[in-house]
């Protein structure tokens, strides 16, 4: 343990921050952080503050910037608002296991329950979103706060924690220490599987003739690109992806189904229910994927694998569970399986993939979001980020795209944040700074979190935004449509001008309202050094299918409608997977 010499709360900060290797942090000033802004000045440019116009955005950007470099994102706000703005970024990065780190600053001391102006317990409300939530109220306990908010954040399942310091602690001197490890009561995040475990899942392997992979989120967290490529290959099983696992297994590949749930794949949902082994893979049996769950996988065995001991068991049942990181128990089964042929099998979901195309994109002279999203695929053949927001641009996008480029696909999962675009997008450049980020956009979500352009103009980051504008909140009165008797209920929208609200922010705007039109914005966006925002007016009621309607079973999956599949043809990569 080293010992430095008298610092400030909010210097200590900083130098927690710098062993950590930290060198980007989101936020808001205001009275209660501003020692931690007075103190910025000595640490630039090893860490680099972005002011962003809402606190929400700040963690959303901190978000996006963890999942893109592999880090813990840090983010800032100030006591009261400033602290309850980041509460949705907090539950959003909760819900989909990032590691994040939120520091927050608190009225004085003496003020602390009495009321005081800008005092909300910030502690309290988040404890339910946050792995571990702390009020430092001793300057000398700021390093230690520090230390073991990254080991929590990072370690086992990562998610997000929250120090709030008051005011009068980070103007406070005191004696600044690391330590050399951190070894928390209660905590213990490191864990291998059971050898007789893995060595039951790859029995199961061997004995299985309808087997799938589920890769979830978990194979992306841990890197474990090869691994479930080398299991997919070796072993001879399709692989399909939850939403928030697209991009962990290579889009093109010849194994590769896509995804599976409410608006995956047909076959996909098709297959899981004939299936006679499910191989679940860092991903907790969601009920988007899984459908009505007493009757999801009813011919199969489960095999799971994830970090987290709360996860097993606690939707389905396992046959074998591998608990630990889903990369290291990958290596080992890898070691104990073989290859066998499931010709039949395979042939069984070609023929669902003949019978039931799930994606087409029909010959039509309206401009269709599946057109502007599969042009974009297109134009840019998968080398760039791909961020989106929650709604039916979101299935779109997982849909009609197709990511080999690992870790390529940014989107709000279990949380479901509309408004998620951009500043995740934000973030997601900052961490891929000589990378292409396209941020596909529903109009809704987008006027969420719009005022972020200024921070994107201010910043220049070259972010390029597609907004599939449909003039409705389309998932939800597509529900209306469906199960509500076509009741539209506070679902139009009234838009703005996109490219002049664009131009306002000093962005280049551009709009395409004709088929023939896209190609042409699309090339100019990408050939644009600075950021572009592209207005897509696209088929106000286009709805989005395959759909599992709610409470129904994967089974039950309702198809594309008749008339959207003739005349229709497939995009690309399915024309090159049925042939």
């Amino acid at each position: 343990m080293e010992t430095k010499q008298e610092l400030t709360g909010a210097q200590m900060v900083m130098e927690a921050f710098i062993r950590e290797g930290v060198d980007t942090i989101f936020g808001v000033p205001g009275g209660a952080n501003l020692p931690l802004y007075d103190v910025l000045p000595e640490y630039y440019p090893r860490i680099k503050h972005y002011l962003v116009k809402h606190e929400q955005c700040a963690a959303h950007a901190a978000d996006a910037y963890a999942r893109v470099s592999g880090k813990a994102g840090v983010c800032y706000g100030t006591s009261g608002p400033g602290a309850t703005n980041l509460v949705t970024g907090i539950a959003n990065a909760y819900m989909d296991s990032i590691p994040l780190v939120a520091v927050t600053g608190q009225v004085i001391s003496a003020l602390i329950g009495r009321d005081g102006f800008q005092e909300a317990d910030i502690q309290g409300i988040t404890i339910p979103i946050t792995k571990h939530s702390e009020l430092v109220r001793d300057v000398n306990e700021i390093p230690r706060a520090m230390q073991e908010a990254f080991f929590i954040a990072t370690t086992g399942r990562p998610g997000p924690v929250l120090v709030d310091i008051p005011r009068d602690v980070l103007q406070q001197k005191g004696e600044f220490y690391w330590r050399d490890k951190v070894e928390l009561r209660g905590y213990k995040p490191f864990s291998q599987a059971d050898p007789n475990e893995i060595a039951r899942a790859a029995e199961l392997i061997e004995q299985s003739q309808r087997p799938v992979i589920i890769s979830g989120h978990g194979v992306i967290i841990s890197q474990a690109f090869a691994e479930i490529r080398e299991l997919a290959e070796k072993a001879g099983i399709p692989v399909i992806t939850t939403l928030l696992g697209i991009s962990g297994f290579p889009g093109t590949h010849p194994l590769y189904l896509g995804m599976p749930g409410m608006h995956g794949m047909y076959w996909n949902n098709l297959a899981i229910a004939e299936s006679d082994l499910v191989i679940g893979v860092g991903m907790r049996f969601d009920d988007r994927v899984t459908g009505r769950l007493k009757d999801f996988a009813p011919r199969a065995k489960i095999i799971h694998m994830d970090i987290d001991p709360a996860e097993i068991g606690k939707n389905v049942r396992p046959a074998a569970a591998l608990l630990g990181d889903v990369k290291a128990s990958l290596k080992e089964l890898n070691k104990l399986v073989v290859h066998k042929d499931r010709t039949p099998w395979f042939n069984w979901l070609e023929d669902m993939r003949r019978k039931h195309p799930s994606i087409v994109i029909r010959e039509t002279d309206e401009l269709l979001p599946q057109y502007v999203i599969n042009s974009i695929y297109e134009a840019t053949k998968g080398d760039c980020y791909v961020v989106t927001g929650v709604g039916q641009h979101q299935m779109w996008a997982a849909q009609y795209f197709w990511y080999d480029k690992p870790n390529s696909f940014v989107t709000s999962g279990g949380l479901g944040t509309m408004g998620f675009e951009v500043p995740a997008a934000m973030g997601a450049q900052v961490a891929a700074p000589n990378d292409t980020v396209w941020s596909i956009c529903g109009d809704g979500g987008f006027m969420m979190t719009m005022q972020e352009l200024a921070t994107i103009a201010e910043y220049g980051w070259p972010i390029k935004f597609a907004i599939i504008n449909n003039n409705n909140l389309g998932m939800v009165r597509q529900w209306q449509e469906l199960f509500y008797g076509n009741n539209i209920v506070a679902t139009p929208l009234k838009n703005p001008d996109f490219v002049k609200v664009a131009e306002a922010f000093h962005i280049l705007g551009l709009r395409a309202e004709r088929k023939e039109e896209v190609a042409a914005v699309i090339d100019q966006a990408m050939q644009h050094p600075g950021p572009v925002l592209i207005d897509f007016q696209v088929k106000h009621d286009e709805n989005c299918y395959p759909m599992v309607p709610p409470g129904a079973a994967l089974h039950e999956t309702i198809d594309q409608p008749a008339y959207a599949q003739t005349p229709a043809r497939l995009p690309a990569p399915m024309e090159v997977a049925a042939s």
